[in-house]
């Protein structure tokens, strides 16, 4: 599964970690990219988009689906 999601509140490094450290707690081994300009995350690996985009969303950020 590869699922795409900006997430508009996403400024800072921390905020890569705390988004990444959520993700991959919920889908261990989960590959995440984010890239800060775009405010773009990619998830490839196990799970839904719609369970991944409510873990962003229960650490604390506003996610879309991209």
């Amino acid at each position: 599964m590869k699922a795409e999601f900006i997430v508009s509140d996403m400024t800072c490094g921390h905020c890569v970690q705390t988004i990444t450290r959520a993700v991959q707690e919920h889908c261990p081994g989960a590959q995440v990219q984010a890239d800060l300009d775009t405010r773009r995350v990619v998830v490839e690996g196990a799970g839904s988009a719609a369970g991944i985009e409510a873990v962003i969303r229960e650490a604390g950020y506003e996610v879309r689906a991209a």
